[in-house]
């Protein structure tokens, strides 16, 4: 794997990085060698660190993202999370494989471990009206949600706002590919 470490508003030491390094190495196993893996290290305020991984495998990407008030502490709380991420990643590429063997009737048995299936359980429709990004904004604050969908007064698309960890907004631009 190659990974890749980058700092934002942090400086890690020579222990952290060493820390980091070997235990994400660990997941080498899992992919080819030539896997990039990018880390990004922030500190959000006085005392919130929050650690991003993101591995790019096979034309997807799994991330993960943790905060906590120790740095230590995310490399210990992000890498189960990617682990189970994998654990999707690889049973999804087996059932594909699984259903090309069954187009080309050979018959080998494949063991999938079995997951928690989430589902549906509650569904909203609204209309969506054409705003600016600081009429969503405000809606945003004023329904309380973490996210808003609206569409875009500018660019006739759907777009998705969102707060993020350190206070400050996300967009989310569509596009529809023809």
């Amino acid at each position: 794997m190659k990974i890749e470490m980058l700092n934002k508003n942090y400086s890690p030491s020579e222990k952290l990085k060493d820390i980091i390094d070997k235990k994400v190495s660990k997941l080498d196993k899992f992919f080819d060698d030539d896997t990039k893996v990018r880390i990004l290290l922030k500190q959000i305020g006085d005392n919130i660190y929050t650690m991003e991984l993101t591995i790019f495998v096979d034309n997807e990407i799994i991330r993960a993202e943790v905060s906590s008030d120790n740095m230590y502490n995310n490399i210990d709380l992000v890498l189960p999370k990617v682990e189970k991420q994998i654990i999707k990643h690889h049973s999804k590429i087996a059932g594909k494989s699984k259903k090309f063997r069954e187009k080309m009737l050979v018959e080998e048995p494949v063991h999938e471990e079995e997951y928690k299936t989430h589902k549906v359980v509650r569904s909203k429709s609204y209309e969506l009206v054409p705003m600016t990004i600081d009429d969503a904004i405000e809606e945003l604050e004023l329904v309380g949600h973490s996210f808003f969908v609206f569409l875009n007064k500018a660019t006739n698309e759907i777009n998705v706002l969102y707060r993020r960890l350190d206070d400050d907004y996300g967009l989310i631009e569509t596009h529809v590919s023809h």
